[in-house]
């Protein structure tokens, strides 16, 4: 399997399981949003440098690098207090929304950075997506700004990896243990013991620890993908996981969706449809959609 193949599969998994992850979330609710993201932050970095003393295989970053992770790490860990706060505070149609739109980023950043053009049929897509974000105005009854801070850092937060030359572990090693002395010390200050950090129960302290795994693998996976393929790829994979986040937050937690709401995100699926569409029409052989 080529490095383009298995950077397609690798998206695939990754959004997949960034679909279901809201049902996680929800079973952390007796935690804060900033504390759970400073918990996660922490037993990311916990697991991911066990897993590079077992490679064996050291590296290097220059104050360059180092740079760019600590901008990438910053915009990751903004990016998982919108997530995990619009989760938690019944709003996680909305965050689907954000991931939704989050592709759209990626088309117009690609172009903007990397060269990437589109066609005049992929350029109607991106405007009829713009204009089911402006509809959810009257659907919410507010500018969705949750979801376009959480489409925009995380498209922008792909952008900035591939500055780095460092690979995937080694990248997110990185962009955590910058990261690590903040959470650390937001921990502190907002609890007050450390049986309180953790839930005060052993089944919470587990859940906690857990989010060390869930949030590294998926994001390894998306980063090797970010890597491996177009932009415009990635972004057209991206919809897994917002169609998943969507279907729960609606029908399992009950979330309101009204007429106009539901006709947003009618016009976001067809602009999906249509770039999707007018993108494989154009490219005939599959390998075109790999780098």
């Amino acid at each position: 399997m080529t490095g383009g193949a298995k950077g397609l599969w690798a998206g695939v998994v990754a959004f997949a399981i960034w679909g279901v992850l809201p049902i996680y979330w929800k079973h952390l609710e007796f935690m804060s949003a900033t504390s759970l993201v400073a918990q996660r932050t922490c037993w990311t970095f916990l697991m991911l440098w066990p897993l590079l003393l077992l490679r064996g295989k050291g590296f290097s970053a220059d104050r360059r690098v180092v740079a760019w992770h600590f901008l990438s790490g910053g915009l990751i860990a903004g990016n998982w207090l919108l997530y995990v706060w619009s989760t938690l505070n019944e709003r996680m149609i909305e965050g689907a929304l954000g991931y939704y739109i989050n592709p759209f980023f990626n088309m117009l950043f690609g172009a903007l950075w990397f060269g990437e053009r589109h066609s005049h049929l992929q350029l109607a897509a991106i405007a009829m997506a713009f204009s089911g974000v402006l509809l959810q105005i009257p659907g919410v009854g507010h500018f969705p700004w949750l979801a376009v801070a959480l489409g925009g850092s995380f498209s922008l937060y792909g952008v900035v990896r591939k500055r780095s030359s460092l690979g995937a572990l080694d990248g997110l090693a990185v962009e955590t243990t910058v990261l690590v002395p903040i959470a650390l010390s937001w921990l502190l200050m907002e609890h007050s013991s450390v049986p309180e950090a953790f839930g005060d129960s052993w089944p919470h302290a587990l859940l906690i620890a857990g989010t060390g795994l869930v949030t590294a693998a998926p994001l390894l996976l998306f980063i090797f993908a970010s890597r491996n393929i177009r932009l415009s790829t990635l972004g057209m994979l991206q919809f897994i996981g917002p169609t998943a986040q969507f279907l729960i937050g609606w029908k399992i937690y009950g979330e309101p969706m009204t007429t106009v709401r539901l006709l947003s995100f009618v016009l976001i699926w067809l602009a999906i449809a249509l770039y999707g569409w007018d993108s494989i029409r154009r490219q005939r052989v599959a390998g075109s959609f790999l780098k």
